[in-house]
């Protein structure tokens, strides 16, 4: 009765805010990140095109250089808007021009800050908005008011930085929003934080309570600023994605989304000594012992999208919320079993 009530509101939903955000009309997409976001700069600094099975992430048992067994969040994300942003590895040297579809600056081990907690000399996720920003000055130009710029960072800097103050990666954070903000950007989708504290790698290191604690910290302390950063630039778009509500309902009940392990990882050991791999990933949410599998990021993907369109109506009341939540398990079930559902009434207004 449960799982038929949330694919009820899933199709309520569905038909009420459609979920497709191609609507929106984005015209690029640019990225900013760490390995969460990532779709091949770690891999090609690190030798992938040449051997990519001793790359950075290395492929197999890693797709393609994504930190996970397929498609990432950003895949997924703009296959739905009908964008793909080039990797800034793939970028000519020396250009200082921005692509049609928009670029991805995402680097694996970023912190939300100038460096790279892994990679030397590449930038960490205030550097790549200040890389992104410096191209537009270059050609005396303005961010585009019609992208979509994606921001999600912070996990490293508690994972492997060493920061047990979350001020300091919010500031980070919102010094990346002020400079799109004057640059001219419109719509800027940041993400919050899932419980660190509850990622496979933390049970690992006994860290658990204190990266809980961070986490729990981190996502309040950036909600108030995005919130009084708002109310300050009021034409500005600043969309938040809770995917930290996301996992948590995943991992309380890991099989209404598809899973059959919430709290293992499908990957044992590390990039350069991986002992053993799964052979059913996607029924895991951790691929390896930081990174989500890829059904867990098209499920991110969802809730970015439904973010997105409840941006474009009326402020959400707290049912709608409930209800957006239940419609991306529903989607999870749907798209894991591939059942019909039956479409929507047409609307010729």
């Amino acid at each position: 009765m449960k799982q038929l009530l949330i694919a009820a509101g899933f199709v309520i939903f569905s038909c009420t805010l459609p979920f497709k955000a191609s609507a929106a009309n984005f015209d690029q997409l640019d990225v900013f990140g760490d390995s969460l976001s990532d779709t091949g700069n770690t891999f090609n600094v690190s030798g992938g095109r040449v051997q990519p099975s001793t790359a950075f992430p290395p492929d197999p048992p890693y797709f393609q250089g994504r930190f996970s067994n397929d498609r990432s969040f950003v895949d997924y994300l703009g296959n739905n808007l009908g964008l793909t942003p080039t990797l800034f590895t793939a970028l000519p040297q020396n250009t200082t021009t921005i692509p049609s579809q928009g670029i991805n600056f995402a680097f694996g081990g970023s912190n939300s800050g100038l460096d790279n907690d892994f990679i030397p000399n590449a930038p960490g996720v205030l550097a790549q908005v200040g890389l992104f920003t410096q191209r537009l000055q270059a050609n005396n130009q303005k961010a585009d008011p019609n992208a979509l710029y994606s921001v999600w960072a912070a996990g490293n800097d508690y994972l492997f930085g060493g920061i047990t103050d979350p001020n300091l990666t919010v500031n980070n954070i919102l010094s990346s929003v002020t400079l799109f903000a004057q640059a001219g950007a419109k719509n800027i989708l940041v993400f919050n934080q899932p419980d660190l504290g509850k990622i496979p790698y933390a049970s690992n290191t006994g860290a658990s309570s204190q990266l809980t604690a961070l986490s729990t910290s981190y996502n309040a302390l950036l909600a108030n600023a995005l919130s009084q950063f708002s109310l300050s630039n009021p034409s500005l778009n600043i969309i938040p994605v809770d995917v930290y509500s996301l996992f948590n309902q995943v991992i309380a009940s890991p099989e209404k989304f598809g899973f059959k392990n919430a709290t293992a990882s499908c990957v044992i050991g590390d990039f350069q000594a991986i002992t053993s791999v799964c052979n059913n990933p996607n029924d895991f949410l951790f691929f390896d012992a930081v990174h989500p599998t890829t059904h867990a990021y098209e499920l991110t993907a969802d809730a970015a999208l439904l973010a997105i369109k409840a941006k474009s109506v009326p402020e959400p009341s707290t049912p709608l919320a409930i209800l957006a939540f239940g419609a991306i398990g529903a989607v999870g079930v749907f798209k894991r079993q591939k059942k019909t559902v039956k479409s929507c009434p047409s609307n010729h207004s």
